[in-house]
């Protein structure tokens, strides 16, 4: 039979995963030949969360990250105050705004209880809960420590939500340029260069390929606005698309990696996470292997994703993480390799990363505080370029003009 197990060893530290045994008694002989004791278990039959069937349209529901850290956070608190689960998650339903939430808790209440694995209530809806959200809950019902498992979970939505945020805030000032410079540009091409194009028609004179380009695109701004609307609307479609295949992923994490002004935040993002992440599973009891499997489907930058999925196959073979991820330097800096090696060596490894983690977020936080600084020569070297580029695209026709008068 396959089962799923939570043990501990002599020294508190509690290990889980799957394994065939032919009963309970093979289950603990093998796991006290690895110094575990065998603390609970259970039968993985056909509903277990390999075989969950998932619905086609509960893959695409998506609720905001302050609500699933709420969700977790008021969970925890209720299950610690001796609150049953089913109760527990009942409440939390009741009370939340979000009506597509409070449904999908209610279904996810319904199935406990039916009997069924909170878990596995979970797991039907990949678009909110992820791998690592669900395995967690799974290793910390089955181990009677879900309590604990909740406030680890908690602590992770927590960072994740304050390291977007800054990626996000130190993102907003440029973008803002942008938007603001593309609409003036829009409303110049539209509304004032046909003004000054009568000069050039009367005039008769031949004009630079420059100004030529740029009258192009005013003219088909103001003479063929939808069917450029459409075209733009199709070339955002198709880039949505192209960024979800293999080949976008790639290009899109090369350029993260690449870039000079985004390099630095993108690497030290990912290495926060990867630590953070890698941390609260192995403090969960969740085996080192399936931390990584579950690590390489939570992040999103496509060359970390590949060296964790490589560093599955030969971690199975007793080569150490440490080891593995040096052999990608360009991603992973000398500091997470020498800490990640330190902690393979003291058998502290979670604390490590722990500590690992909470450095890369300050290094986050001020590299936010600093992106304006570091942003703002580049647009406005962008942004003057952009503005001389049509400045004397107009004004050179005029000297010409001027010159065949003289």
């Amino acid at each position: 039979m396959k089962v799923f197990y939570v043990a501990k060893n002599y020294a508190g530290k509690v290990q889980s995963g799957e394994m065939d045994v032919k009963s309970e008694r093979d289950l603990a002989a093998q796991l006290r030949t690895d110094g575990y004791v065998l603390t609970s278990f259970k039968e993985l039959k056909d509903n277990s969360n390999s075989e969950i069937k998932v619905k086609f349209l509960n893959r695409f529901i998506k609720i905001s990250l302050e609500d699933k850290l709420m969700f977790t956070r008021n969970l925890s608190v209720m299950i610690s105050s001796g609150l049953p689960l089913s109760r527990a998650i009942k409440n939390i339903a009741v009370q939340t705004q979000n009506k597509k939430f409070a449904a999908i808790l209610n279904q996810v209440h319904e199935g406990i209880q039916a009997g069924g694995q909170f878990a596995d209530g979970l797991a039907k809806y990949p678009g909110i809960f992820d791998d690592l959200f669900v395995n967690m809950v799974r290793v910390g019902e089955t181990s009677g420590n879900l309590e604990e498992v909740l406030n680890i979970l908690a602590l992770q939505l927590e960072k994740e939500h304050e390291l977007m945020s800054k990626v996000k805030g130190a993102m907003t000032y440029p973008a803002v340029i942008v938007v603001v410079m593309l609409v003036i540009a829009v409303l110049m091409l539209t509304y004032i260069l046909p003004k000054l194009m009568g000069v050039f028609t009367d005039m008769n004179v031949e004009l630079p390929a420059t100004t030529k380009f740029i009258i192009f695109l005013s003219d088909s701004l103001r003479n063929h606005g939808l069917l450029v609307g459409i075209i733009g609307i199709c070339a955002v479609v198709f880039m949505k698309f192209f960024l979800m295949t293999a080949s976008g992923k790639r290009t899109v994490g090369f350029l993260a990696v690449n870039v000079p002004v985004v390099k630095k935040m993108v690497i030290k993002v990912n290495c926060s996470r990867f630590a953070r992440i890698y941390s609260s599973l192995l403090k969960s009891g969740v085996p080192a292997v399936e931390s990584l499997r579950i690590i390489s489907r939570t992040l999103t930058n496509y060359y970390y994703r590949q060296a964790i999925e490589d560093s599955v196959n030969k971690i199975q073979k007793g080569i150490p993480l440490s080891g593995i991820i040096a052999e990608y330097p360009k991603i992973f800096p000398v500091l997470t390799i020498q800490m990640l090696q330190v902690g393979e060596e003291t058998g502290k490894t979670e604390m490590v990363l722990l500590k690992l983690a909470e450095f890369y977020e300050g290094e986050v936080d001020q590299i936010s505080k600093n992106m304006s600084s570091i942003i703002e020569p580049i647009l406005m070297v962008f942004i003057g370029s952009a503005v001389g580029f049509f400045a004397v695209s107009m004004l050179q026709p005029m000297y010409s003009i001027m010159g065949s008068i003289k």
